[in-house]
């Protein structure tokens, strides 16, 4: 995949960049792996916005992906398809039933080549099974946290996990944040890395793409008044908060730890932040 630049013949063209679609095989998607898609603009089931700047968008369907597929199976790629829920390329394979399902697709997946899951698959490319059965020092994606509930690791663009050590039942992964963290070698991954690598250098370029996204505008606090956010009000100059970095409701942000999932803590060899600390 490449980055497709533009003539600048106006301010916004002369910083937008696309990606091609030269993977992609098919532009229509598969019927019955679609599912109507409603826009909740970042508000739960009461009502209330639970998550800040969102809505408006384009339609789109959702497409079923399927992260945990039948084991000790042999699949076909049939087309490669742009996906508008995620960041990563889907891939439409077949089974030896003529049974079809969406999956990430990594960057070695064309179509008419296959792949195999299950215990007894070749350590090859695009191929699915158990960690134990997968050599050390390998790249994986879509990687299982719980045996047989379907991947839940490394799934967005680009991404890999380096499988590093296998003892006393789990396995060791380096994340791509830097984290090294056990899950259990009975969990299930794929041998390669995400497709769609460039994603992550695409330049948006202009507003209006990033609200058909469904993205609405972010105000900085500090341009606010008083009443409305802890980083506002003032005189009007180009000055900062004064204050350390905080929600509009008084919350820390930078540096304030968000995390409370201690149950995994035990799993977790080597924190993210541990590079950082000095």
């Amino acid at each position: 995949m490449s980055i497709k630049a533009y003539r600048p013949t106006t301010p916004a063209q002369r910083q937008k960049t696309t990606q091609d679609f030269d993977q992609i095989t098919t532009k229509k998607p598969f019927k019955s792996l679609l599912a109507s898609k409603k826009q909740m603009a970042g508000k739960n089931n009461q009502g209330r916005i639970t998550v800040r700047h969102r809505g408006g968008g384009v339609k789109r369907h959702y497409r079923i992906v399927t992260y945990s597929l039948p084991v000790d199976s042999q699949f076909t790629v049939m087309e490669i398809e742009y996906d508008p829920n995620r960041s990563a390329r889907i891939a439409r394979v077949k089974d030896q039933n003529d049974t079809y399902y969406y999956v990430i697709a990594d960057n070695n997946m064309k179509k008419g080549m296959t792949f195999a899951t299950g215990k007894d698959a070749p350590i090859e490319a695009s191929n699915r099974m158990p960690l134990e059965n997968i050599p050390v020092g390998t790249f994986i994606y879509a990687i299982e946290l719980t045996p047989g509930r379907g991947a839940q690791i490394a799934r967005s663009a680009g991404t890999n996990v380096q499988l590093m050590a296998k003892e006393n039942g789990y396995a060791t992964l380096k994340m791509p944040s830097g984290e090294m963290r056990k899950v259990l070698v009975n969990c299930e991954a794929s041998i390669g890395t995400v497709g769609n690598e460039q994603h992550q250098n695409i330049k948006i370029g202009a507003a209006g793409r990033r609200r058909r996204k469904g993205i609405r505008p972010t105000v900085r606090g500090v341009v606010m008044n008083a009443t409305d956010h802890p980083h506002g009000g003032g005189d009007g100059g180009r000055h900062g908060t004064g204050k350390a970095p905080r929600t509009p409701w008084g919350q820390l942000t930078l540096g304030y730890r968000t995390r409370h999932n201690k149950k995994t803590n035990k799993l977790i060899v080597r924190s993210r932040h541990e590079g950082k600390r000095k």
